[in-house]
């Protein structure tokens, strides 16, 4: 759990400078954060994306976890947590601070692997590249949405914890291409974050979580099930 506590306290560092930068920003420069973060959240899930070992079960993950989502109302749940912890004394952005900051720094492969990697062999390195990444990607976060990203922190603490404690087992569970579809499913979830974030196209992109789940499972049922 060493290397998962470097990352959150990483995160913690990097939001924590960003609100620095925030209270200097002007208004007028807010767009340009969110551009900057909109384009470099759509080059790394493109780049997730691509990897996908198979294109239809990801297909598929996407629709099975937007119908659970929605049905779910995850995302304005979220939004709902968010407004409590800032006692409603915010415009929505606490919320979105957090989840669009859990989604980046939990939906990509590094978070999968690097943790079951530590878990296992004691080998911190991917983790520890992460977390650096982590930790500025926060200053960019924290400077357009605020507080809510420090809550994030919570959250690569129970995630990358779960895939650390459990490692031994769900590494051979899962196999490469089970820790690649996830990765592919993420991928597709940062893309619809990034249209958001530069403004083509509001998507609850929370409501599709449960893609992270349904990914694997599909990719077993059309690899090794007969049709």
């Amino acid at each position: 759990m060493v290397a998962t506590i470097i990352n959150a306290f990483a995160v913690i560092l990097g939001a924590f400078i960003g609100l620095l930068f925030k209270a200097r920003i002007k208004d007028e420069f807010e767009s340009i954060v969110m551009t900057s973060s909109g384009l470099i959240t759509l080059v790394l899930g493109l780049g997730m994306a691509s990897g996908s070992p198979d294109t239809l079960a990801s297909l598929f993950a996407l629709i099975a976890g937007g119908f659970a989502g929605y049905a779910l109302r995850i995302e304005d749940r979220v939004l709902s947590l968010g407004s409590r912890f800032s006692k409603g004394e915010d415009d929505g952005s606490f919320g979105m601070g957090f989840l669009s900051s859990s989604l980046l720094f939990c939906s990509g492969a590094m978070s999968v692997v690097g943790s079951i990697s530590a878990g296992t062999s004691g080998d911190y390195e991917l983790i520890l590249i992460k977390s650096v990444m982590d930790g500025f990607m926060a200053i960019v976060l924290a400077a357009a949405y605020g507080k809510g990203v420090f809550l994030s922190a919570l959250t690569i603490l129970l995630y990358q914890g779960f895939f650390t404690l459990a490692g031994s087992w769900l590494s051979p569970a899962l196999g490469e291409e089970g820790i690649a579809i996830i990765s592919a499913a993420g991928g597709y979830l940062l893309i619809m974050l990034a249209l958001s974030l530069l403004g083509l196209k509001k998507i609850k992109t929370g409501n599709f979580l449960p893609a992270l789940v349904f990914a694997p499972i599909l990719l077993y049922l059309f690899t090794y099930l007969p049709v």
